[in-house]
């Protein structure tokens, strides 16, 4: 039986959706509702603090690997909790058909927490940059995985002129070397394998070292014990991004302050 894409699962069902979000709000219009906007919360500079490691939490409902993560899944409560715990920066998880997510879910976070908010989904074209700016994200996820050079500077450009910063994600040595010859401000070193769904922490320490100092470092996937974070903040991480560990606990704030070592 030949294994199972999940990455190109995701990617056409992505591709359906942006279709018909087309037709029920075209990209001019999205376009125009951008115009006049408040400026963007600095997302790069809340998760960077020397000496400390910073967290983005993130808020969502399932996932591929998992299914239903969270039943009782209201999100403008959990990031309120994130927020009164003290974390860094929001993830908001859009993805509708694999991690039962939605736009609406940005749009209700940002307005309830002060803190810059990430979006998190399968980005591959401009469109959804619009869409994530008028949704009221601070920062979007671009996957290097699923984008050319080409396409990610494209995308990289329309982020910077709608003001949304990006935090470009990678996987393997090839993808790092691409993203840094793009010279971006910050990277995401993903220990999940998309493709497979199989994650492998040695991700972290065999990319971490060929990163510039310069660079903002955020680690994703697999964290889930304050050991784990100890080890990225000595290996000089800039910040974690956890979801499952904190949306499987039934009392968030308790299991954020144990993660961290808050």
């Amino acid at each position: 039986m030949a294994k199972i894409d999940t990455l190109k699962e995701i990617v056409a069902k992505k591709k359906e959706r942006i279709v018909l979000a087309k037709q029920q709000l075209p990209e001019e219009e999205l376009k125009s509702r951008v115009i006049g906007m408040e400026p963007a919360r600095a997302f790069a500079q809340a998760i960077n603090k020397p000496r400390q490691m910073c967290l983005i939490a993130e808020v969502k409902k399932a996932s591929p690997s998992k299914g239903v993560i969270r039943e009782n899944f209201v999100p403008v409560e959990i990031a309120k909790i994130y927020e009164e715990a003290g974390v860094q920066a929001v993830s908001v998880l859009t993805e509708e058909d694999f991690f039962g997510g939605s736009l609406n879910f940005l749009a209700e976070v940002k307005s309830a927490v002060k803190l810059p908010v990430l979006r998190k989904d399968f980005i591959i074209e401009p469109y959804q940059i619009y869409e994530s700016r008028v949704n009221g994200a601070d920062a979007i996820l671009l996957i290097e995985d699923l984008l050319s050079r080409e396409k990610l500077i494209e995308l990289i450009g329309v982020a910077k002129n709608v003001g949304l910063e990006c935090l470009v994600e990678v996987h393997d040595e090839k993808a790092l070397k691409k993203v840094l010859n793009l010279k971006v401000p910050l990277i995401g070193i993903n220990n999940r394998d998309l493709h497979t769904l199989e994650i492998d922490p040695k991700t972290t320490e065999k990319l971490f070292t060929l990163i510039p100092k310069d660079k903002t470092v955020v680690v994703e996937s697999g964290i889930k014990s304050s050991q784990d974070v100890l080890f990225l903040k000595i290996l000089g991480v800039n910040a974690v991004l956890i979801g499952t560990a904190f949306m499987e606990s039934a009392d968030i704030r308790r299991k954020v302050e144990e993660i961290m070592g808050w």
